[in-house]
């Protein structure tokens, strides 16, 4: 077994994983940009150690600086947990070629391989696993998709060879939308994953979104976990998930969970991963009816990494997934077989998302867990980084915690899960504590019948919004917490973070340094995109166009003199990892563009200005 192991993460997946080396008692080794200096995960860590400033991409996404990181500190592995190079083969194969370190998850080969999207629809087909119509070769232009909807029908769907949870991937409903619709996908998928390629597969209206949970050994050994429901989803991206699926009867249950077996040994996978599907729903299914084995379910992708919701799979079968990867990756056989694996009771995770969901699930900008109180009890599980006091980290994605919720059947678990919820405790920032409680009083959820496509296409915004002023917390900072001293201070040596403990009672608050040398103490790192505490120079007339969240620049669409009209596209931002439209709200003439391809900008900075 390993002796020290290097997360390549943050947050409570960081936190999750490094729980899992202490059992095993492997050491562990936390990496961190500056706006994260005092998060949970670095607190957590026997060692951690500074690999960039706030932007990911000149931190968590740098490989050199993290392989760097895992030398340095003597680590014998690294684990990506899931997100920034969770699922990058390259930043895998390095780790590989690094003597002395051993790469925690799938081979980069196979990584490859499952990664790209076209690459694993071959494969699942070859392996007789079901695929969505589609192509298995990149698309190399517009008139391709306009070709693939004559011959199977809209909509279809664009996706980026690199992408997942919907990054990377565009509707086209109609011919006309096609050129607009590729060349977006292209670009998100080269923002996102380094690379632009794109395939096409007809788009299902309305499916179930179900996965399996994969575990396998480099002793040929291939477990399936039983399938998680993942169908709660706004945009694609998952907000609620549960195990066991309640619309599938054990028939279709068990042929989705072979097929993915069946995937996993013809591809040689390793380690854990996720295979995904898509579940024709039936229109007409009401409460208590299940999908038979007669139904409709096509691969959709492989996820070659953890899963944020693999929680669900643990409470249902006892089996720490976390752990198996470490003791698949030292070398280990799997010492379960198939029909040892049971599915106990139903599971229910909750994403508890810094999000306002009555402002269109808004990020929070910022904010301090004034009160964070989790719940508890039996059956109740909170996987989280974050402790009362904390300022929120907004550099990132937004989940603050997972809220996991067991019972001995569907009703007990949501039941339970009413009261978890109500125990949850939060003030100082917005959760989606409220939409999920809301979810619980909702009879398509409570069903079972809802679909991908319920949240964004049926579900009354006027709920969500009641919900919020019923459930919601205040989250307006106190003046009291603006004169907090910090009492951690932080020394850095050859990038080695060290921690001294020192209580200030009654200080004067320290003054933040601008300079750009190491940390002391009380000194804060400048956000993302703030330039010293510069603000931008609006030189042009006419009405300005901000920016109404953190993110970075991906395009700028438009220049100074360009005629607009309403709608038309400015400037494309990425922000909480999807690509955002910055369009403008009347017609004019651009009078000055405020922002370069690349530039990182906060809520309220000005991009374009048009008279």
């Amino acid at each position: 077994m390993f002796e020290k192991v290097l997360v390549a993460n943050r947050g409570e997946i960081a936190v999750r994983v490094m729980r899992a080396c202490e059992e095993l008692g492997i050491e562990t080794v936390a990496v961190y940009s500056d706006a994260d200096k005092h998060s949970g995960h670095v607190r957590y860590a026997d060692e951690a150690y500074n690999v960039g400033p706030a932007r990911a991409a000149d931190s968590y996404l740098d490989h050199e600086a993290i392989v760097d990181a895992a030398v340095q500190s003597g680590a014998d592995a690294v684990h990506p947990g899931y997100g920034f190079l969770a699922e990058n083969a390259e930043f895998a194969s390095t780790v590989e070629a690094t003597e002395g370190v051993t790469w925690v998850g799938p081979s980069s080969d196979s990584m490859a391989q499952l990664g790209e999207k076209t690459s694993a629809r071959k494969t699942m087909r070859d392996a007789d696993v079901p695929i969505v119509p589609g192509t298995t070769d990149p698309a190399e232009s517009a008139e391709e998709v306009r070709e693939f909807g004559d011959e199977h029908g809209y909509p279809v769907a664009i996706k980026a060879e690199g992408g997942g949870g919907g990054r990377g991937m565009k509707i086209v409903r109609d011919p006309g939308e096609a050129d607009e619709q590729f060349e977006s996908a292209q670009r998100e998928g080269e923002a996102y994953f380094d690379n632009a390629n794109v395939y096409l597969e007809r788009y299902l209206e309305n499916p179930r979104h179900v996965e399996v949970q994969i575990v396998a050994d480099e002793h040929g050994n291939v477990r399936h976990l039983g399938e998680r429901d993942c169908s709660l989803q706004r945009r694609h991206q998952k907000v609620i998930e549960e195990g066991p699926s309640p619309a599938l009867t054990d028939e279709l249950r068990e042929q989705i969970g072979e097929a993915a077996r069946r995937g996993a040994d013809a591809a040689g996978y390793t380690n854990a991963g996720t295979f995904e599907f898509l579940v024709e729903e039936d229109p007409e299914r009401e409460a208590g009816e299940l999908l038979g084995p007669e139904t409709d379910f096509y691969f959709l992708e492989v996820n070659t990494r953890i899963q944020v919701e693999h929680t669900v799979t643990e409470e249902l079968t006892g089996i720490d997934i976390v752990k198996w990867q470490l003791r698949v990756a030292a070398g280990e056989e799997l010492t379960f077989a198939q029909d040892d694996v049971e599915l106990d009771g139903h599971a229910v995770e909750y994403r508890i998302n810094a999000e306002n969901a009555a402002d269109d699930f808004a990020p929070a900008t910022g904010g301090r867990l004034e009160t964070y109180d989790p719940p508890g009890g039996i059956g109740v599980r909170v996987d989280d980084a974050l402790r009362q006091g904390d300022d929120l980290v907004t550099d990132y994605d937004s989940m603050v915690a997972k809220l996991v919720v067991w019972g001995s059947d569907r009703e007990e678990c949501l039941t339970r899960s009413e009261r978890a919820l109500a125990e949850y405790d939060v003030a100082g920032i917005p959760t989606i504590v409220p939409f999920h409680r809301l979810m619980l009083t909702d009879e398509e959820f409570t069903a079972g019948t809802h679909t991908t496509k319920y949240l964004d296409d049926h579900l009354d915004p006027e709920r969500v919004e009641e919900a919020q002023q019923r459930w919601g917390t205040e989250t307006a900072a106190s003046e009291a917490d603006e004169d907090v001293v910090e009492r951690d201070f932080t020394v850095e040596v050859n990038g080695k973070r060290f921690e001294v403990n020192l209580e200030e009672r009654g200080a004067a608050q320290l003054a933040a340094g601008g300079g750009s040398g190491g940390e002391s103490g009380g000194q804060r790192p400048e956000s993302a995109g703030d330039s010293g505490g510069s603000e931008t120079v609006v030189e042009g007339s006419g009405e300005t166009v901000e920016s109404e969240m953190q993110g970075t620049i991906l395009s700028v669409d438009v220049a100074e003199g360009d005629e607009v009209e309403p709608g038309d596209v400015l400037v494309v931002l990425e922000a909480m990892k999807m690509e955002n439209d910055v369009v403008a709200s009347h017609g004019g003439t651009v009078t000055q563009v405020a922002v370069s391809e690349g530039d990182s900008v906060d809520m309220g900075d000005v991009l374009v200005v048009v008279d």
